[in-house]
This record gives structure tokens, C-alpha cells and sequence, in this order.
């Protein structure tokens, strides 16, 4: 088993994490002693088939899952279920925007709860909005945007709380490809100027490669790590014109190899 490992300050650290669902007599597998260390300011994607346990493994990341075995650690702390990390921020797969509360508020909510002056709270969801190409929908409702306006009022709401760790779990998926790559761009922006430790979950080779500095290849269920990749390319990054690069053709087809073995196993065993 392959474990990652490197020489800058380790934030998220999995040590032999294994999870497993059902009872004593129906019992199913689906993370198997998964090692591996995130570092500070580091983009991580995780990538495999289907079943795998990739979004199991940000769930208990999260504290939102219990774990079967094996030590979860954050800044060196155990992450305990059920109990709120500090400085950690989730962007979930569907957008989670509140149907009833208007662009802003939705934005707004975390500082809200938080106590933050109403004045202080406007001048920062103004500043979000505006990040996020929203303004002139200052007052819209949900039902009145797209799904790629409702998922940046999504990833918004998270970016406004400053989490130092971000967590998501296919948050473009939904997306057409020309939205989604708006998105990319964001999140890259945003990324680039705040610096945040990310581990994002997708199903979309392309996405990680144009996201991520390492890409963490999960094996088919049980989820095992199979390969990690480092992702080499400069930033700051284009969305559109890396994509078009020898460079990411080239380290595509050796992810898609890779992946392509998963896949065939996944096919074979169902």
C-alpha cells in the first residue's frame, strides 16, 4: 500500500482509515486502510470509480461520519464525529442554498449566526457577490438562477466563513461543461489568492487535472489507495488553454490507465 508523504507541514493526516457499513452479518467494505497525509496549502483530488469511497473518506474527514478504524488527524487534533472542526468549510455535491432567503442572505447565513454587525456583514457579502459575478442578483431567489449561480452562492456561503481547509465532494458535477469551467476558473482565483488546504472529490479526470496538485487514485470497492500523481503544472492556471496542452494530454492518458484498470474491475465484479 502506497502512502503520501512529504516533507512541508501536514494538516490533514489519515492513518490506516477503514470504514465499513452493515451489520455483523451483512457487512460491506468500502474504505480499506487508507493512508495518507495533505499538506499545507495543497489542492488534493481523489479520484477512482464509482462506490469507492471517496466521498465516505471527506464525510469522515468532515467528523460528519463515524470511521470503522484506523485515526483521522487535523493540525495534529483526532477529528471526533458529530463535533464541528475549526476552520474547516464544506461545498457539498448538491447546492445546499436556502429556497426562502435571498442571494445575500443565503451568503450571509454563516455570519449571521456567527454575530457578526449587520454593517460588517453587508460590506463582506458585497465583496463575495461581487467575487462571484452575482452582482445585480443581490435580491434574487434561488428558483430564479441557474445552477451554476446557485452553486456559487453554494461556495460562497463556505468562502465568506475563511475556512482554512476546504472539503468538497463534487461540488460541479451537476454542472454542463461550459458552466463548469466558469467554476474552475473561480475556485482557481479564489484558491490562488487565499491559499487554502482543499481535498476535493470528483468523478471528472479533466476537473483534477485542472485543479489539483496531487491526484490520490482510489481502487475499486473496497476503496484502497492504488497511485498517487503530481500534478506539475505552473500557476497561475488558465481553465480553458491547459486543456489544450500536450503536457495535459499526456498525464491524462497516464491517470486514464490507471483509472481504466479500476473501471474494468468494477465491470467485471458486477
Amino acid at each position: 500500500m502506497e502512502q503520501v508523504r512529504d516533507t512541508k507541514e501536514s494538516r490533514i493526516v489519515l492513518k490506516d482509515l477503514t470504514k465499513t457499513y452493515g451489520g455483523r452479518n451483512t457487512e460491506v467494505p468500502a474504505v480499506d486502510h487508507v493512508s495518507l497525509e495533505v499538506q499545507s496549502g495543497e489542492f488534493v483530488a481523489l479520484i477512482g470509480p464509482s462506490g469507492c469511497g471517496k466521498s465516505t473518506i471527506l464525510n469522515m474527514i468532515a467528523g460528519l461520519m463515524p470511521r470503522s478504524g484506523g485515526e483521522i488527524l487535523i493540525d495534529g487534533n483526532p477529528v471526533v464525529t458529530g463535533r464541528l472542526t475549526p476552520k474547516v468549510g464544506y461545498v457539498f455535491q448538491r447546492d445546499t442554498v436556502y429556497p426562502w432567503r435571498t442571494v445575500t442572505r443565503n451568503i450571509g447565513l454563516g455570519l449571521e449566526l456567527n454575530g457578526v454587525a449587520k454593517r460588517e456583514r453587508q460590506v463582506e457579502i458585497a465583496r463575495f457577490i461581487e467575487r462571484a459575478g452575482l452582482k445585480g442578483f443581490e435580491h434574487a431567489f434561488p428558483i430564479t438562477l441557474s445552477g451554476g449561480m446557485r452553486q456559487r452562492v453554494s461556495l460562497m456561503r463556505t468562502l465568506i466563513m475563511r475556512p482554512e481547509i476546504l472539503l468538497m465532494d463534487e461540488p460541479f458535477g451537476a454542472l454542463d461543461t461550459h458552466t463548469k469551467l466558469e467554476m474552475h476558473s473561480l475556485l482557481l482565483e479564489i484558491w490562488n489568492e487565499e491559499q487554502q488546504t482543499v481535498v476535493f472529490v470528483t468523478h471528472d479526470l479533466g476537473e483534477a487535472l485542472t485543479l489539483s496538485d496531487k491526484i490520490i487514485v482510489l481502487s475499486a470497492r473496497p476503496g484502497r489507495l492504488k497511485q498517487v500523481f503530481n500534478v506539475p503544472f505552473a500557476r497561475p492556471r488558465d481553465a480553458v488553454s491547459l486543456r489544450e496542452t500536450p503536457e495535459f494530454s499526456e498525464l491524462f492518458s497516464q491517470i486514464w490507465h490507471s483509472l481504466g484498470e479500476e473501471f474494468r474491475r468494477t465491470s467485471a465484479e458486477g
